[in-house]
């Protein structure tokens, strides 16, 4: 019996892994205690998801354990160790104004959390993948102080520069200002990358840009396409916070990370690091994805523009996802900007 451990089980990454390992033929124990309804509260709740795991897959079962909490992680550990396959952590304080805000809470979970997983990996399972959700936040605002070119409705690089085709892990870490989300999870980052290289576990770091899909429980500081789609379509005004809206993400639809995972976990490597993102197939501006938004639906958003950015905000970032695709040759992307929008819509719409 092949076992997968899955994190965050309950949000948008989680909940998608579930989902592919479950059809892949593995028993799937999930771990989420419903964080999310603390940092974004009811808006941000995943109880509705998770009722919804336990109904599709018939071989899942989610514990409401802590990552915090050692013993208890361990107990689950101890009580599947010879079945489990794969380690996928996804569970997260994702936010950076809570971070901030509670920068104990914060570190604890995202740092202190991964430690407690990585000591239990390598005591019972060590032969087993780690695959980690990083962030592309690990970067900081160093992407800030690339020579961008403002345009009509969005922030670009100059086609000469190195980056042109999207930022690989070449990019420093060092340096900056990360936010204390990114700070707490450069931290997770980096010790999963040590327990592979000096330890010798078979460990990855995927830094993802800004991930979506229709399990995102979207909230205005967390999930911006799919919390946009809602503010459309239940007529809230949507706030454009700093830079006139014409910063750039990359999107990667949930299906596409996890797939990503799937090709990593059936031919590993040790304290390896990947940028993904939707890179140049699947990126946009704020007020670009805003204007898609209102084209598709025929909804007039209620939008406010913001002055002041939150700190250590991204003006422009795409991911390159050169060294992913050299590693991993038979990963296919499928999903574009616009048809992550028209599923959030249509999804929204049921």
């Amino acid at each position: 019996m092949s076992l997968a451990i899955i994190t965050g089980s309950t949000g948008l990454v989680g909940s998608e892994a579930v989902n592919f390992f479950h059809d892949k033929g593995f028993d799937v124990i999930g771990i989420d205690n419903n964080l999310r309804k603390l940092f974004f509260g009811k808006n941000g709740s995943t109880i509705w998801l998770k009722s919804k795991l336990i109904q599709r897959n018939k071989n899942f079962k989610n514990y409401n354990i802590d990552i915090r909490n050692f013993s208890a992680l361990e107990k689950i550990f101890k009580k599947y160790r010879k079945n489990i396959s794969v380690i996928i952590h996804c569970a997260a304080q994702p936010s950076h104004d809570y971070g901030k805000k509670f920068p104990f809470l914060d570190f604890h979970v995202n740092a202190t959390g991964t430690l407690n997983l990585l000591e239990l990996t390598k005591k019972y399972c060590s032969n087993v993948p780690f695959i980690f959700m990083s962030t592309n936040k690990v970067y900081g605002d160093n992407p800030n102080f690339l020579p961008l070119i403002e345009k009509k409705t969005r922030w670009e690089i100059s086609k000469s520069h190195k980056f042109s085709s999207g930022i690989d892990e070449t990019m420093s870490i060092d340096n900056c200002t990360h936010s204390f989300f990114g700070a707490s999870k450069s931290y997770a980052d980096l010790i999963v990358q040590e327990y592979g290289k000096n330890v010798g576990l078979m460990t990855s770091c995927f830094r993802a840009g800004c991930i979506t899909g229709p399990n995102h429980s979207g909230a205005e500081l967390h999930g911006f396409l799919s919390y946009l789609v809602k503010a459309c379509l239940y007529k809230k005004k949507y706030n454009l916070i700093g830079y006139k809206g014409k910063q750039v993400r990359d999107n990667i639809h949930s299906h596409d990370l996890v797939s990503c995972f799937w090709e990593y976990y059936k031919k590993p490597r040790k304290g390896e690091v990947y940028n993904t993102g939707g890179g140049r197939f699947s990126n946009c501006s704020i007020i670009e994805a805003l204007n898609l938004v209102q084209k598709i639906t025929g909804i007039k958003i209620n939008k406010k523009i913001l002055k002041q950015n939150r700190v250590g905000d991204h003006i422009w970032y795409v991911s390159s996802m050169r060294k992913f695709r050299k590693h991993y040759p038979k990963w296919k992307q499928l999903y574009s900007t616009k048809k992550i929008i028209n599923e959030l819509i249509n999804n929204f719409k049921k």
